[in-house]
């Protein structure tokens, strides 16, 4: 009998986003997904996200490709950009479920040098299974980098995840 693994997955949304997008493609949420748990044995898939209301085609769509929403209250700059700052969420979380032993390891899916610390935390809990960054290599941020934590880069694996022009998704470009 194969036991399988049970890990989790920490998704910022923003920075998947808008690091999938500036290298020109767009992913497919549900190939994604499947992906995760084939490739990682991944049982839950946290998705930290902005709450903006008129957005909620994406938000059920994303639920219907098998992720767990976290929802945080957006505020709006001086242009009138929403801003979600779902990293404390995040990192929140995901301390949790280590301290209640909720999982075997964590996926992190970011680029983004503010979870550094998170990464050293996890690595000394042993319980860092690898970061899948949206950014391309160069765009990574370097104290991501300098953890020293395996990092796959989601463009290397973009044909597995890419969403194709004859693919139509209720999933939008920017919430």
């Amino acid at each position: 009998m194969i036991l399988k693994e049970n890990n989790y997955a920490y998704i910022d949304g923003n920075n998947l986003y808008r690091g999938v997008k500036n290298s020109g493609w767009n992913i497919d949420f549900l190939r994604f997904r499947k992906w995760l748990t084939d490739k990682y044995g991944v049982t839950m898939a946290y998705y930290f996200i902005g709450l903006i209301p008129k957005e909620k085609d994406m938000y059920e769509a994303l639920q219907k490709a098998g992720f767990t929403l976290m929802f945080k209250e957006v505020v709006y700059d001086g242009d009138k950009k929403a801003k979600g700052n779902c990293d404390t969420d995040l990192v929140l979380q995901a301390a949790r479920d280590v301290y209640e032993n909720s999982c075997e390891n964590l996926i992190l899916v970011t680029s983004d040098g503010d979870y550094a610390s998170l990464v050293k935390f996890l690595q000394e809990k042993n319980k860092l299974k690898i970061i899948l960054s949206p950014s391309i290599q160069e765009k990574c941020s370097i104290l991501l980098k300098r953890t020293n934590a395996p990092i796959t880069y989601l463009g290397d694996i973009k044909t597995k995840i890419l969403l194709s022009n004859k693919e139509k998704t209720p999933i939008k470009d920017e919430p």
